[in-house]
């Protein structure tokens, strides 16, 4: 796991090596342990390394193969390495180190573009083929590691982080109108591949990318989620897909703990990372270390989950660490979650990623986490709304959207309207083919849009600004396709991901999974009481920060009545016109 950044000219200069040193010292906190820097002709790489898969130095990056004539940096772990390994080592390739990279670098060698639908993990990659003259980079199938561009008639250059990018120079940090229009709308998610800031873009998930040294360009989406079930599978009942699932999840966990290091598990005490621990145990793990984090109660509403995380780590034995946050550390530290961020996110559990992430550093380097269940399995309660609405496609938008386009219009300034273009996005996928159902069409949207651009960017930005890895075993591409092929009716009773809890039944006690749904709440935020809302006011109504973006009349309503304008998602409006001023503001911009 590490960060990663590079530039490549068009114009028959050099690479700006000084420029891409900035960038990748930028990156630091994604990789504490080297870093390294490759330059050759109009390419240059940087790299910022922690060290997971293979402790030793011959692991190093940029990994440069002068007989094969490639380079490479490479963000990201690839769970199953030493099979990938064996086969090339059957091919006669030799190797000089021990972990994934290596076996990267000689697997494109090999296969090409072919590789990618090879690899389980998460990453995201350059390689620079030197007699081609030719880039090649490339994201993996949900986006767990992220990719950032900015190009102009010049240049190319990317990094793991947006803010990173910036430290190049040169880039139009203009607010994109038609982005700001998905943040406020589209619960403040920017679908790839926009960002906020004009001259940034973001490779999207499952997406290789292909650059010559004069700026030509290929392009190409290489995996796609389908779903319904196969023709050999249309006849399967519950308890088969609850086998199915339980079975993929308990190879999903056992790959993920393929590591130098030690691995943990980030327990809220909810049904998926319970299930987690548990399936560990199973497999013989012994004392595993376990984290939960808590906060104060706001507005009657608990601030922590220790009561079930506590049961889980009884049950199973493990080395549980619990960290209760106090609210006015919440306050002093969410400028820094905020630099963390490589879009502004609203999400509570933000910071609560961010402070977990700290504390567990401190004990181990590796982590697994339940992120993604809620999207493959259905889990969120605007999938059965879509289910019983007459158009789908308005039920969706009435249950996560965050305005209408009436209230979006008196939101901002005049020079910013755009068309509902948060509105065409989501019609415009929920049309495409591959899936029928309503609800699968609502689900697709959340596991290939939504999860990459909130969730999963969530849990990198927040444990990657300690030098912690977050592994997902829930995103699992087996795993992911095969909940794709579940169907909608399988998913949808018992208050969501009822084949998953039923699977879950098989494993851990009742008592944790007919709880009632819970994340890592932060009710400070979530209700803007006391010191945490004199401050969102005085961040939005200071005039020195007064960037043109809102209309003053409707921030003054916001702060009149905060409590009277929760979203359909019970998230604050004013708080999400207070973390862009913050993300901004921590950006420099």
């Amino acid at each position: 796991m590490c960060g990663i950044a590079g530039e490549l000219r068009f114009d028959n200069q050099p690479a700006d090596l000084a420029a891409v040193e900035r960038i990748t010292h930028h990156l630091s906190p994604r990789g504490p342990d080297a870093w390294g820097f490759h330059s050759q002709g109009p390419i240059a790489f940087g790299h910022r390394r922690l060290k997971i898969m293979d402790l030793a130095e011959r692991s190093a990056q940029p990994m440069v193969d002068a007989d094969l004539g490639l380079s490479l940096v490479f963000n990201g772990a690839l769970y199953n390495y030493p099979e990938l390994r064996r086969e090339l080592e059957a091919l006669g390739y030799r190797f000089f180190s021990s972990g994934d990279t290596e076996v990267l670098l000689k697997g494109y060698h090999a296969w090409g573009k072919d590789l990618l639908p090879r690899l389980n993990g998460m990453f995201a990659f350059a390689i620079w083929e030197r007699d081609a003259q030719r880039l090649f980079i490339a994201r993996d199938r949900l986006g767990i590691k992220p990719l950032y561009l900015t190009r102009d008639a010049k240049r190319l250059r990317f990094a793991s982080s947006l803010p990173a990018l910036l430290q190049g120079g040169g880039i139009d940090t203009q607010l994109d109108p038609e982005a700001l229009n998905l943040y406020l709308n589209f619960h403040s998610v920017v679908p790839a591949p926009r960002t906020l800031l004009a001259g940034v873009r973001k490779l999207p998930p499952a997406t290789w990318m292909s650059i010559d040294s004069d700026g030509r360009v290929e392009q190409h989406c290489w995996w796609r989620l389908d779903y319904g079930p196969h023709e050999d599978e249309r006849e399967l009942t519950q308890d088969d897909w609850e086998e199915r699932v339980l079975d993929g999840l308990r190879d999903a966990v056992r790959l993920r703990q393929r590591a130098a290091r030690e691995v943990g598990v980030l327990l809220s005490g909810g049904v998926d990372s319970s299930l987690l621990v548990a399936l560990l145990h199973e497999a013989g793990v012994e004392e595993l270390p376990t984290f939960s984090i808590g906060f104060e109660d706001a507005g009657g509403e608990r601030g922590d989950e220790f009561h079930y995380s506590d049961l889980i780590a009884r049950r199973y034995g493990t080395r549980h660490n619990r960290l209760r946050i106090a609210e006015h550390e919440v306050i002093d530290q969410l400028p820094a979650a905020f630099r963390a961020m490589s879009e502004p996110m609203v999400s509570h559990d933000c910071i609560a990623f961010y402070l977990l992430a700290r504390e567990v550093s401190k004990h181990c380097k590796v982590v697994q986490s339940g992120q993604g269940a809620d999207e493959l399995f259905a889990g969120y309660h605007w999938y059965p709304r879509v289910a019983e609405a007459a158009d789908p496609l308005a039920g969706y938008r009435a249950a996560f959207f965050d305005r209408n386009h009436a209230e979006y219009l008196a939101t901002v300034r005049p020079a910013l309207r755009v068309d509902d273009v948060a509105q065409a996005f989501v019609a415009e996928h929920f049309a495409g083919p591959g899936a029928t159902d309503p609800v699968d069409k609502a689900l697709r949207l959340d596991s290939t849009v939504m999860l990459v651009d909130d969730p999963v960017k969530r849990v990198d930005n927040m444990t990657m600004a300690w030098g912690l890895e977050a592994r997902v075993p829930f995103l699992d591409y087996r795993l992911t396709e095969l909940s794709a092929r579940i169907p909608a009716r399988f998913k949808l009773g018992d208050g969501g991901k009822q084949v998953l809890k039923a699977a879950a039944r098989r494993v851990l006690p009742a008592e944790v999974i007919d709880r009632p749904k819970g994340y890592f709440p932060v009710p400070g935020l979530k209700h803007l009481q006391g010191r945490t809302r004199a401050w969102i006011s005085e961040l939005l109504l200071d005039p020195s920060q007064d960037r043109g973006l809102f209309e003053p009349a409707q921030i003054d309503r916001l702060l009149g009545s905060p409590e009277d304008d929760l979203t359909p998602l019970r998230g604050s409006k004013l708080w999400q016109l207070a973390a862009l001023n913050l993300w901004l503001n921590e950006q420099g911009l």
